[in-house]
């Protein structure tokens, strides 16, 4: 069964940009049209263990502790008075709360002041081939990191997961390898979602075969437009983890380095399969025309065929039907043989019959053998 759904997201969802009114000021907020609550979890850790909790807008100065992680997750991007406390709390640049708040950034990563911020692309499958895309913020400094999101839900529960847990590498690492996992997580969390497109693809590659139809077409014309979604999202972060690694942050330790290196690698590959996969996709749509030409030259050769051999007979049954004169000289014998209607018929049905068995033989109809 084809399916058509149209989202909100996709091309549209990445291009897209929350902006302020043209000619305001350089870090104006523009905050959603229903702003909605702002919700913050806080995991604090270090390696004798961690504690989780929710935290308030007065619990934020208390929040950073010596020798202690500090992971401020935030979810919801509509209390503009809590993102502005936070921004006061942790040294947020005016520029970077913009692009938080103002969604639609391009992945990228900047360095103020020693404080680290990137912008980076969140997608999750909650339907076949349908992508939810979501903008994720990151702010760190030493001994913290904040991470924006614009609404609950999101890939990192496995990172959550390894900081519960006791003796893990992570409890043991400063801020910059949090922010390394973060990206990393959410990097990774791309691979299940163009799983999803691969198998999509396959689907649309038997129908291909067995019988394309116009359903399909807008099918694969949809699986198009998803895929150039995630080319707009992969690349630019490819190309922030490649400005990270060349440029370097304080916070990126000669002990992080090599899982950003890994981060970029796996970027890298997502970049790879991203253009396999619309490559694919575009070929599907060469294909499928292809085979409506070929559908519509093998109708047209048919009725070519059953045209051709009405003709001669159309000119017997002419002839034949032409009213003469017995007794005039060039009268036609035939009219008065008895068995003449008959005759005509069968000298119809041989000749249709020859031309069928010729038209067979050259290949233009049925298997028979085709001409080089």
């Amino acid at each position: 069964m084809t399916r058509q759904r149209h989202t909100g997201h996709g091309v549209r969802g990445l291009v897209h940009k929350r902006r302020p009114a043209a000619g305001s000021p350089p870090g104006t907020l523009a905050l959603p049209a229903k702003p909605g609550g702002t919700f913050i979890r806080v995991m604090r850790y270090d390696p004798a263990g961690a504690e989780e909790f929710d935290a308030r807008s007065d619990d934020l100065a208390s929040i950073i502790q010596p020798g202690k992680v500090a992971w401020i997750d935030v979810q919801g991007l509509g209390d503009e008075s809590l993102l502005r406390r936070l921004a006061g709390v942790f040294s947020i640049h005016p520029l970077a709360l913009a692009d938080i708040v103002n969604i639609g950034q391009r992945p990228k990563s900047e360095d103020y002041d020693g404080r680290l911020f990137v912008v980076v692309r969140m997608v999750r499958m909650p339907a076949p081939d349908t992508p939810d895309w979501e903008q994720v913020s990151l702010w760190a400094g030493p001994g913290f990191v904040v991470t924006f999101q614009e609404k609950p839900g999101d890939c990192l529960d496995p990172l959550r997961g390894r900081i519960r847990t006791d003796g893990s590498r992570i409890r043991s690492s400063d801020a910059g390898y949090l922010a390394t996992m973060v990206v990393d997580a959410i990097v990774d969390a791309y691979f299940p979602a163009l799983e999803s497109f691969g198998e999509h693809l396959d689907t649309i590659e038997r129908r291909l075969i067995e019988r394309p139809d116009a359903d399909l077409l807008t099918t694969i014309f949809h699986t198009k437009r998803e895929l150039m979604g995630f080319r707009r999202a992969i690349w630019p972060q490819r190309e922030t983890l490649t400005r990270l690694l060349r440029d370097g942050h304080p916070l990126i330790t000669p002990a992080t380095t090599p899982y950003l290196r890994d981060v970029y690698d796996h970027a890298v590959h997502l970049a790879d399969v991203t253009e396999t996969y619309r490559e694919l996709a575009q070929s599907y749509i060469d294909v499928y025309l292809s085979s409506v030409a070929h559908r519509t030259n093998e109708t047209m050769r048919v009725l070519t065929v059953l045209a051709t051999i009405f003709i001669p007979l159309t000119f017997v049954a002419g002839v034949f039907g032409m009213n003469f004169d017995t007794s005039h000289p060039l009268n036609m014998p035939e009219l008065g043989w008895r068995f003449g209607y008959l005759a005509f018929w069968v000298f119809c049905v041989v000749l249709a019959g020859s031309m069928l068995y010729v038209a067979r033989r050259a290949g233009w109809i049925g298997g028979g053998k085709k001409n080089p």
